[in-house]
């Protein structure tokens, strides 16, 4: 994923960098929940997990250059109902910065807006999971319309941030608006295909039974609040 180089002006980028440090502050306040629940060990090897997960979702699933932005299948709250909101965010921050490093240096510059459009939506999705599926429900019964519900949040995150920096790039005009408009209705589409992937890999996580009590998945998979 990448916002275009040039987007944001030089002069301007400076904002991206105060986004991406309060949401890089959020994602260690995460974590530092999750060593307090489940230990630092868990939190490394889910880590790690997300981390190859999101770079291969930038690198080998299909991503075409639409408006403003790339359209990608980054399956965010996928990665959430799985492995949980901390894994989630470093996999992303550094699924993220590894595809920069290696494949897309020129996205570099662009690394604090690109990754607070991939955080903030998924702490977004954390706060209505926590609202929207009762303490008694594991995520491995979760039903259609609570997935979409948390699908819908996390890829409306992402547009509505590329939408904000774009405007505040190249402000209000009726070109910005377009390509702003035509990168939107691309992404959207990915909220069909988010849910079904969501339910799709609950059900075979419900099926796998070792997995319960692993490190390598949150424990609210399987187990109620």
């Amino acid at each position: 994923m990448h916002i275009e180089p040039g987007l944001v002006d030089e002069s301007k980028i400076w904002l991206s960098y105060v986004t991406a440090a309060g949401a890089g502050a959020y994602a260690l306040n995460l974590a530092r929940h999750t060593i307090h629940e489940s230990g630092a060990a868990p939190l490394l090897v889910r880590s790690i997990v997300t981390t190859a997960l999101v770079f291969c979702f930038f690198e080998v699933f299909p991503h075409y250059p639409v408006g403003v932005s790339e359209v990608h299948l980054i399956l965010g709250s996928t990665l959430f109902l799985i492995f949980g909101a901390a894994p989630a965010a470093i996999g992303l921050a550094a699924g993220l910065l590894l595809q920069g490093l290696f494949f897309a240096p020129f996205d570099l510059p662009q690394y604090g807006m690109n990754v607070t459009t991939l955080l903030v939506p998924l702490f977004a999705l954390h706060w209505i999971a926590g609202r929207l599926i009762g303490p008694s429900t594991p995520y491995v019964d979760l039903k259609y319309r609570q997935a979409l519900a948390l699908s819908t949040t996390y890829q409306a995150g992402i547009v509505a941030w590329v939408a904000f920096w774009a405007f505040y790039g190249h402000g209000f005009t009726a070109q910005n608006f377009s390509a702003i408009a035509t990168f939107g209705g691309a992404y959207m589409l990915v909220i069909i295909v988010e849910p079904i992937a969501d339910l799709a890999v609950l059900a075979a996580a419900k099926a796998i039974h070792a997995l319960k009590g692993s490190a390598f998945v949150e424990p609210r998979l399987y187990n109620a609040a």
